[in-house]
């Protein structure tokens, strides 16, 4: 006898589940990934396949040996971590370090806070920050593209645009002149040049930078698909993108000669990676709307401010990390309208 229990109303009915909302953010993510192999060759693949594979074993023995509960990697979750893991990684990161973002995003970031859903931080940022700082000149070693598996990935690399611009500004040089003549310097007797690419390079992705941020094209291209599945909202994307071409366009007014037009803050670097695929969180982003723009506004502003004004080039992984501890206080101000509730 089959006993059939209702809960009370309201009743909705969807057939979206976790499995499926995390498998349709790896498939958003398939043309950035296509774009880091044809660039990074078969590093982009060695770096990924290692950083999934590490995820979903770190995922399943916290579930088997320490928690003793259902074990869960068919999910996605940890899939769509080591992918997303990956893409703020360069492609010649060492193999050790890989395994240790994994055990961090997963053990620390999110199986300490009880699994998925429980997560005050993106695991995959976590990772990336913990590696950052832990490992400084590991990740900040970027590979230059070069021609799909030619093997020079390991030999050849260079500054990001982000990172060569903030150091030749520092060094009194404007902004137009950097992007027009580049830089030349000697070191240990070897000539040295670097020329920033044009946006066109930096929106297909010919560009140095970590696996997932160099093409914005393909990003956004993801972010499209994950809109028409309903698998994230436009607040996030729109509220983050829009606050950094605001804010960083007033400061450019001011003063083009230290300040970068917006239109280089969007295309290099890892923003539109971060506006798209990591900001929008489900776990770690607020649940109404209007936490959301909130959420998405906090996040350029920091991003802009660390970019220009803090020690490192790259704002975009502090900049949701800071965020996501604001979104208990966020949801608590800005909760959802209950059923049946009336408006005061």
């Amino acid at each position: 006898m089959n006993l059939l229990t209702l809960s009370g109303s309201p009743h909705v009915h969807g057939d979206s589940s976790t499995k499926k909302i995390m498998y349709g953010v790896v498939i958003a993510m398939i043309p950035a990934m296509l774009v880091s192999i044809y660039f990074f060759g078969l590093d982009a693949i060695r770096v990924t396949l290692i950083s999934v594979i590490a995820c979903l074993i770190v995922e399943w023995a916290i579930q088997k040996y320490l928690i003793k509960g259902p074990v869960t990697i068919t999910d996605g979750s940890a899939i769509v971590t080591g992918v997303l893991l990956a893409f703020n990684v360069p492609s010649n990161l060492p193999i050790v370090i890989i395994i240790i973002g994994a055990i961090v995003s997963i053990g620390i970031a999110k199986m300490s806070f009880g699994g998925l859903g429980k997560n005050p931080f993106n695991p995959a940022l976590v990772g990336r920050v913990f590696l950052l700082i832990s490992f400084p000149v590991q990740m900040t070693t970027w590979p230059k593209p070069a021609a799909l598996f030619s093997g020079l990935t390991d030999a050849v690399t260079g500054p990001t645009p982000l990172g060569h611009l903030k150091e030749a500004v520092k060094a009194g040089r404007t902004v137009q002149d950097v992007l027009e003549n580049g830089s030349s310097w000697v070191m240990d007797g070897v000539n040295y040049s670097y020329q920033i690419p044009g946006y066109v390079d930096q929106l297909m992705g010919n560009m140095g930078g970590s696996l997932g941020e160099v093409s914005a094209i393909a990003l956004i291209l993801g972010g499209i698909y994950m809109l028409y599945r309903k698998i994230i909202t436009w607040h996030i994307p729109v509220a983050y993108i829009g606050s950094v071409v605001v804010f960083s366009g007033i400061l450019w007014m001011i003063n083009p000669d230290i300040y970068v037009n917006p239109g280089f803050h969007l295309v290099a670097g890892g923003l539109m990676l971060g506006a798209i695929f990591m900001a929008t969180d489900m776990v770690s982003s607020p649940m109404s709307w209007k936490g959301q723009l909130i959420f998405g506004l906090g996040c350029g502003v920091l991003t802009v401010i660390i970019r220009i004004w803090g020690a490192y080039p790259e704002g975009v992984s502090f900049a949701i990390l800071i965020m996501n501890a604001f979104v208990p206080l966020i949801n608590r101000g800005l909760k959802p309208k209950r059923f049946g509730e009336t408006a005061k």
